[in-house]
Parts: C-alpha cells; structure tokens; sequence
C-alpha cells in the first residue's frame, strides 16, 4: 500500500510539472507568433503599400498647395496645430486632399522646409517600393543622406536668395531663419562663401569631377584663342624669319618672335619641336596627368618623356630615376600612387541587402534540455566510477559543449572510451569527447542541440569581425561553438582542402568562401579560376566572368568543365606563376605583397613588363573526379601550384567527396595544411582528411571540423542559398565590366606539338596494320597495339602519335583510352589513300 501511495504521489507531481511546462511552451508559442507576425510578409507588403500611397496623397495635396496657399492660408496661419482643425466642418479649404493634405502641406512648405520637401516624398516612396517589392530602385541609404543634405541646403539657399517673408513657401520658415541666423553670424558674404562650400563639398563626394581635366580643357580652348591672335598679327606686320640676318643683329625688341620657340627651362631658352610632335609646354602638363590604367591583363602603355626629349622604355636601364627625371621623388610625388581600381572607378560591392535573413541570430537556452544533459552525463560517469569536480556548459547554434573536470587520479583515456555509452545514455547522433581540450584543463563532451539555429552568410558578413577585417582574402566560414564569428585569412592559410560526403555542405562551403570575397574585394584585387566537373554548382557565377573570373584566351566559357580543359588551365596556371616569379625576382621583392607596393608606388616600369598582380584563386569542385580521369596530369602540376603558389598571390582551394588516400594523397596534404571536414560515413575518411577522428561524429548539414595543423575547431558554415547568389551575381554583373575575363598564359601542351612535328613520310611499317585494328575494334589503345602486332611499347606509342597526326584518333584522355575518329574502314581506307 505505500509503495502504491507513493507511486500516486510522482505522478502527481509529474502531472503538475507537466501543467507548468505546457503552460511554459504556450508562453513561448505565443511570443514566438507575435515576433512571427512582425516578420512576416503579409505586414511587410502592408507598411510598403501604405508609404507608396501616402507619399502618392502628399504630393497631390503639396502640388494643390502650391496653388492654393493663399487661401488655405487665411485660416492656418496663426493658429498652433490641433484635431480640431481636422474635425471642423465648418473649414472650408482650396486644397484639393481635403484638410488633412492643406495642414500637412502647411506644416511641411510653409512652417518647416519649404518645396525642397518634395524630397521627403522621393525618400519615402522610394522606401515603399523596396518593402513591397523587395527590388532596389535605387540605392535607399546613399540617397536618404544625400536627400536629407539637400533638405536643409535648398531651404537654407532660397530663404538666402529670397529674405521675404512672404514667400515662406520657397524655403520655408526653417530656411528663413537659418538664413538670417547665419547672415548674423558670417555675414552675406560668408553665408553666400558657406552655402558655394557645402555644395561644392556634396558634389565632390558624390561625382568626384575631374577638375584637372576642366582645367586643362579651359587652358586648352585659351591657348588655341592666343595662338589665332598671334598668328593674326605676325601676318599684318610682316615679321622677320630666323633665317634673316637682322634678327642676330636685334636684341630681340623689334619683331615678334615666335611663340613655339619661346619656352622657359630655368634661366635659358630651348627650342622645341613642332606642332607634330609633343611641345615641352604639353611635356610638363603630361606629368601632371596621372596615366591611365591598361586594360585586365597587359601592362599600362606609359611614355617616359623629359624636357630635351623622349626615353624609350630601352634607356630605363640607364637613368637612375624610373620616369625620366633627376627629381624622381617629385615626379613620383606629381603622379601619386598607382590606383588598380580606375579601370573600373564606380564599381560598388555587394550590399547586405541581398541577403536573406534566418534564425534569429541568438542563441536560446534550454535550460531543461541542459540540466537534462548534464544529469546524464554525471549518471554515466557515475556508472563507471568516475567522479567530477565541475561541469559547465558552452551553448552553441548546433552543438552545445560540455567541460568536465575528472576529480584526481581519474585517467583521461577512461573516459574517453565511454564514447558510445554517453551517446546512448543523451540519446543523440554526433557525440565528440575531445580529451582534453587544447589550452585548457578540461575534457570536453559536444553533444548536438535538440533545435539547432542556422547561421545565416548575413549575421557572418554583418559583423564587426569581417567588417573591420584588415586580411588580405578574408573569409567568412561560420561560428564556433561559443557562437563567435569566425573570419580566416586565406592568404595565410595559405590553400584549403574540403572533403566530405555528398550532401554535407561542401558546395554550400565554396559558396561561402566565394561570397566572403566579393564583399570584400574590388574585381582589380581578385581574379578566380573555377573549375566543375559536375557542371551546375559553380556555374551561378558566370555572370561575374569579366568582373572576377579568369580563363584561357581560347576558351569561350570561363567555368572549366572539361577535363582536357582542366589540364589545360592548371598547366597554364603553372606558366602564370612562373611569369610571376620572374617579375618578382626583377623587382627584388619576395611576396606578391611586396611587389604590388612598389608598384604602387612607382618604384617598378612598366615598360619593363611589370604590371600589377592581382590574387588568384584557383577552386575546384569534385576533385576526386579529376584524379580519376586525369590521374597525374591533374595531381603533379596541383601539388607543384601546393608547393610554390603562395608568394606569388596564387591560392588554391579544393572540395572532393571521396578522402581516400588515393584521391588526398600524401603530396597533397603535405601542402594543404589547412583543411575542412564535413561529415564522413567512416573513421577511415576523417583521418585520412584530419589525420585524426572526428568528422565520422559530426551530425551533419554544415558541421564541419576546421584543422589548421596543430588542433581542430568545429564550425558551423554559414548557409548561403542559390537566390542569394543569383541577386548577388546580378548586382555585380549589371555594373560596368572588363571588355573581357582576365586572360591566363597560353599553354602548348607536349602532344600537339609532337603531333605536328611528325612526318608522313616518316611513318611505321605497321601503320596501316595498326590503324585497321583500331578501326575495327574502336579503341585508340597503346596496350592493343602492343598485344595484337606483338610490338614493344615505344614503337606502339610513336604509332599511336602517328595515328593522332592522320587524324585517326583523338589526343590523350588520361587514362580513359583515346577516341577513334574514324567509325567504318572504307573511311580509313580513303584516308590512308590520300596520305599516301
């Protein structure tokens, strides 16, 4: 009977725990669907549709106003804004809105800004538009501060010009007393020297107007009017040739002389040449003039010109200063520093706007849920004889994480091997014991949240960690389990290699990487190669192809996805870093960084072929299909770009499916020392990417393990959708561009240019023989033609080269067999006739 009572009595208490936590959830339930409510679209498109038709109402009621004031005036003026006036039926009004538009349009013309607050209308029909329709008119922010300026200086501005306060509805009351204010203040004058400043100081910031070629266009216009005149009087007087005896006899006071020989270089006179060539007045104006950058990819078409005549890029050699004059330091001063941006000076990166909003950006702890955990944990323990001194929990978007310190003399690989035991005990998928943690005297246990919180690319590019970011590649890859935004340089890494299983987050990953990138970097700093196999994933971005993107002159896509094309570039990429190295070697400096300084600051010729080196990054999807159709012609040039690629500003990154140690080879890893692991099905695939466990427990959809040599940090990657990408890639691709994508070296590969060097005349005896067997079998195989005409392997090969210059099979495929051209023997047999 009383173990019957006291049965009675825990479930009644777990009845009533039960009311109070229902009670709890409905609390949250209704929180949760109010804050729902304010994000949802239906009130959106109701706050944009209200602001479109009020900014339509106002401006019909302030363009009525501008008709009518005099008599809607005769009752509103004096009189302090009340409901009553609106209420009053008895007020017969002008406007044609009615009171509500005659008061409104009072406050705002009149009493406050005058017509200059037709800008407000502009402003919030432009917010409007946005909120319902999601589309960016026009840029909201950049025109709300400009708008906002031009509020008050135009107001300012008319009540300056027209002080009457008659006319208040020009530049409203607000305008005329600032006017007058300031008039006390600085004077007319001052006020006048003010409100030109202020103007001219928006107009600058906003157009950036060239006022040197202004000033040169007016000099220019000046110049040719004196040379008329001149010209005009030399033929009514009749003045003397140089060639007359009496100008050696004159001192130079009768007589005008010529206006093309008369230039001042310190105290003598020069002559100079004539109107055909460059005159030494336009030699010093020349110098003035910053030159303009070539286009992507060749070298900026500089003159190097001095007072007594032109140096060829030849003579740079021999002149101590780089622009041909003794004060180098001053013609580099007049210059400035070199801008890689001007090819394209309006290019605007991508704003956040483009991005959506998901989850919440905060982390919710459950409570219940940790003590529930924590219980379990110490239960387990327990079980096994192990006691804890402290646990504390760490609450991250996904994965919450544990640390335990064991009480004295408890061995650490004891715990350790009770792996499995805590994962069934919590009941959970992704249980990680990492003993001990690195830095810390802690063990610690990561154990998935029951609600895990997406991390949005927005709350990642948003922060003041990528905002403020000073690194050369930033990338923004996710948050850590202290939910901490996590920003990497990836021209420190300096390659990164991304393995795990399909459907695990690797192309979400490089997405990511991509888009932390072009928030960042203008498209002069960073080009990209993207190489995919798979043919959909990366092709979102070829609308940026002659913004970013970078390609072999003869190729017509710049997504490679062809493996002979593959081959092809990354040999060519080979060449690039070569070429690069040579210019650094010339230039004396040891890392793309150092170069580019000199560069920009004038220290290096261009006529000497310098140039400015943008980044590289090289990314290839799948690259375990690769390997597999391509073997080493993909692996040795991959793992020499690995070796050397890094202080020539060339970074690599690759994402495969398959870590098997025939695919992530030791050459490559040797080279890759950071690498990502998303989730693997085996323990074998985590340690041949981490050289450790660990990815086979991760739980999936983004959680991911970042090894950067001597520990690993597990991440949750920052989600980016296509739609995202596609109005990212609109918003850079609708901007002005490159004339074309940024051309990589060419590259001849060995098999063509053996071909063409083969002689028909030259050809095997068992030619014809081999071309009939590879006819009528249809392998273009090296191995068949060594078995079937029992010939050694070299012959068999010169014969297969043979057969590639006849046009008999194709070039080599790796280790896929070649393909025959030819499909029936009467083709061949005309074909060998013909050659013969």
């Amino acid at each position: 009977m009383p173990a019957n009572v006291n049965k009675f009595r825990k479930n009644t208490y777990k009845q009533k725990k039960n009311s109070q936590s229902n009670d709890l959830e409905g609390r949250e339930l209704t929180w949760t669907s109010l804050k729902a409510f304010f994000k949802s679209q239906r009130l959106r498109k109701s706050v944009g549709l209200f602001f479109l038709l009020l900014s339509a109402y106002l401006s019909l009621a302030f363009v009525s106003y501008l008709f009518t004031w005099t008599a809607d005036d005769v009752w509103l003026d004096g009189r302090a804004f009340n409901w009553a006036l609106l209420t009053d039926s008895s007020l017969e009004v002008s406007n044609m809105m009615g009171r509500v538009g005659a008061v409104l349009s009072h406050l705002f013309i009149k009493q406050w800004f005058g017509i200059s607050s037709f800008l407000i209308l502009f402003i919030m029909f432009l917010t409007g538009f946005r909120i319902l329709t999601k589309y960016r008119l026009l840029p909201l922010k950049k025109n709300f501060y400009y708008s906002f300026f031009l509020l008050i200086w135009i107001s300012i501005f008319l009540g300056y010009i027209i002080p009457d306060d008659k006319l208040l509805i020009l530049g409203g009351r607000f305008g005329y007393e600032a006017s007058a204010f300031l008039n006390g203040l600085l004077g007319v004058i001052g006020t006048a020297f003010f409100l030109f400043f202020t103007g001219a100081l928006v107009v600058i910031l906003r157009f950036d107007p060239n006022f040197h070629a202004i000033a040169n266009a007016v000099s220019g216009l000046f110049g040719r009017k004196q040379e008329e005149e001149e010209e005009e009087t030399e033929a009514g007087e009749n003045t003397l040739t140089p060639a007359d005896d009496s100008l050696e006899e004159d001192d130079g006071d009768s007589g005008l002389p010529d206006p093309a020989f008369q230039l001042e270089n310190g105290d003598d006179h020069a002559p100079v040449p004539d109107e055909d060539d460059h005159t030494a007045a336009e030699v010093e104006l020349d110098t003035d003039i910053e030159p303009k950058p070539a286009k992507t990819g060749e070298d900026p078409d500089w003159e190097i010109e001095v007072a007594d005549g032109k140096v060829s890029g030849s003579d740079y050699r021999e002149l101590d200063d780089p622009y041909g004059s003794d004060d180098h330091e001053g013609s580099r001063t007049e210059l400035g520093e070199y801008d890689p941006t001007l090819d394209l000076p309006r290019f605007q990166l991508p704003g956040l706007d483009l991005l959506d909003d998901r989850g919440s950006g905060t982390i919710h702890v459950n409570k219940q849920e940790l003590e529930e955990n924590k219980n379990r944990i110490i239960e387990t323990l327990k079980n096994y004889a192990i006691e804890i001194d402290k646990i504390k929990a760490t609450v991250g978007p996904t994965v919450t994480l544990y640390e335990i310190i064991p009480a004295p003399g408890i061995r650490i690989s004891k715990i350790k091997n009770l792996e499995n035991d805590i994962a069934l005990s919590l009941a959970a998928l992704g249980i990680r014991i990492i003993a001990p943690i690195p830095g810390k005297g802690t063990i610690g246990i990561e154990v998935p949240n029951s609600q895990p919180e997406i991390v949005s690319m927005k709350s990642i590019l948003a922060s003041d960690r990528f905002q403020k970011s000073g690194f050369d590649l930033p990338i923004g890859l996710g948050k850590t389990i202290a939910n901490e935004t996590f920003i990497a340089d990836l021209a420190k890494m300096p390659h990164l290699l991304m393995a795990g299983a399909t459907g695990q987050g690797k192309s979400v990953g490089l997405n990511a990487i991509i888009t932390s990138i072009l928030y960042k970097k203008h498209p002069a700093y960073v080009k990209f190669i993207l190489i995919d196999p798979k043919k959909v994933e990366l092709n979102l971005f070829s609308k940026i192809e002659r913004h970013y993107l970078a390609k072999l002159p003869d190729t017509e896509e710049a997504i490679v996805t062809e493996t002979r094309e593959v081959i092809r570039t990354i040999n060519s990429l080979c060449v690039e870093m070569d070429n690069r190295y040579d210019l650094l070697k010339d230039a004396q400096a040891r890392n793309i960084k150092e170069y580019n300084n000199k560069f920009i600051n004038r220290k290096l010729n261009p006529n000497m072929g310098h140039r400015f080196l943008p980044y590289i990054i090289l990314f290839i999807d799948e690259f375990a299909d690769l390997i597999m159709t391509a073997g080493k012609e993909i692996e040795l040039p991959i793992a020499r770009l690995a070796q050397l690629a890094r202080a020539v500003g060339i970074h690599l990154v690759i994402a495969t499916q398959r870590p098997s140690v025939n695919i992530i080879t030791g050459t490559i890893k040797a080279n890759f020392p950071a690498r990502i692991a998303f989730r693997v099905t085996a323990k074998v695939d985590s340690r041949t990417i981490l050289d450790s466990g660990g990815a086979d427990q991760l739980i999936g959809r983004g959680d991911m393990l970042l090894s950067t040599g001597s520990d690993l940090l597990r991440l949750q990657c920052a989600f980016i959708d296509t739609p995202e990408i596609d109005r990212i890639t609109d918003f850079i691709g609708s901007q002005r561009a490159y004339p074309d994508a940024f051309h990589l070296p060419e590259y001849l590969e060995e098999d063509a240019a053996v071909s063409d060097a083969l002689d028909p005349s030259e050809r095997d005896a068992f030619f014809e023989d081999a071309a009939r067997l590879v006819v009528s079998t249809q392998q273009g195989s090296t191995s068949l033609i060594q078995r079937k005409l029992k010939l050694g392997y070299n012959r068999a090969g010169r014969i297969i080269d043979q057969l590639e210059a006849a046009g008999i099979v194709g070039p080599f495929e790796g280790s896929k067999a070649r393909e025959v051209k030819i499909k029936d023997e009467v083709s061949l047999e005309q074909i060998l006739k013909n050659n013969l």
